[in-house]
């Protein structure tokens, strides 16, 4: 298969990622084609112990409940690959193995606080939905803050919203709120080619869509509705993660643009406007508090004792 029916296969799939990262994708896309990245085994491996060491690297602190997980979300979404970070630059997040996780530093005690460091630009939609759901869940254990540090766009903007807190960075752009599909017609470029595909298969819809025939209009309204279904449920976590309107999410926040920090703050797409360092500044200030809340509490249980 070559490259370019390689992509037109790998974008059936619905991404909510912005699509002028395509480009760039393409490339990847390519150099795997030839073999040179590792194996998708090696990766998800490798990447997964990634992900947990870096979070660990980062506790504020060691004493019980006074501790901030720091989990990143760089780079394009997927559900379970990742890519070569020193190879295609910011690499991928894997919504499975980010799970792990969170599931991870929610069962440490030393763990008071987590926070989410997003740079990406969205993915595929698969696993999105579920591990918005997770962070949902999480965050009624303990504060779950997200930062886009400096993009968060489309399904990561999506996850970042399922977050107790969400900011962003005074340079940094959140939104991209949509979803599309690509359908590539290499009919002509075959027929030039001396090229005639013939398709066998079972199942009346089974080839439909498929990039060796012209889309027809059957075949377009259901790749259509496929994406006003995934748009549908990102517009719903959205208004539900940020406390407004469905018709608010739909008729405002950028309507698929990415918008800057000033903007995004307008229109409510994020809780305010400050640097990873201020957020990160911020929760360990409520770490400190939290400490001092309870050894106060501590001194007046021993003093009730001692007066009974």
């Amino acid at each position: 298969m070559n490259k370019q029916l390689l992509l037109s296969e790998f974008l059936t799939t619905p991404w909510a990622l912005m699509p002028e990262r395509l480009q760039a994708m393409a490339g990847v896309l390519s150099r795997w084609q030839a073999g040179d990245l590792p194996s998708e085994e090696t990766l998800l491996q490798v990447n997964a112990d990634r992900l947990i060491r870096e979070s660990r690297k980062q506790f504020a602190s060691a004493n019980a409940g006074a501790g901030i997980a720091i989990l990143p979300l760089y780079g394009v979404v997927t559900q379970r690959g990742n890519m070569v970070d020193d190879i295609s630059g910011p690499g991928s997040t894997s919504t499975q193995q980010f799970a792990t996780a969170l599931r991870q530093v929610l069962a440490d005690e030393t763990v008071g606080q987590i926070l989410i460091d997003i740079d990406s630009p969205g993915g595929s939609v698969y696993g999105v939905a579920e591990l918005a759901a997770e962070i949902t869940r999480a965050r009624t254990q303990k504060p779950v803050i997200a930062v886009a540090n400096s993009l968060a766009a489309s399904a990561a903007y999506w996850i970042g919203c399922a977050a107790s807190e969400f900011y962003v960075t005074p340079g940094g752009e959140v939104g991209s709120i949509g979803v599309w599909q690509a359908h590539f017609d290499y009919s002509k470029a075959l027929e030039v080619d001396g090229v005639k595909p013939t398709l066998i298969s079972a199942g009346k819809y089974k080839v439909e869509g498929n990039p060796y025939v012209p889309l027809d209009a059957e075949a377009q309204t259901f790749m259509q509705s496929r994406v006003d279904d995934y748009y549908d449920a990102f517009v719903k976590a959205v208004a539900k993660g940020r406390g407004v309107s469905v018709a608010e999410v739909r008729d405002g926040m950028g309507q698929g643009r990415v918008l800057g920090a000033d903007a995004a703050l307008a229109q409510k797409m994020v809780d305010g406007i400050a640097t990873f360092d201020e957020v990160l500044t911020q929760m360990q200030k409520k770490a400190r508090a939290s400490q001092v809340k309870g050894a106060t509490r501590l001194a007046q249980a021993r003093a009730s004792l001692v007066l009974i």
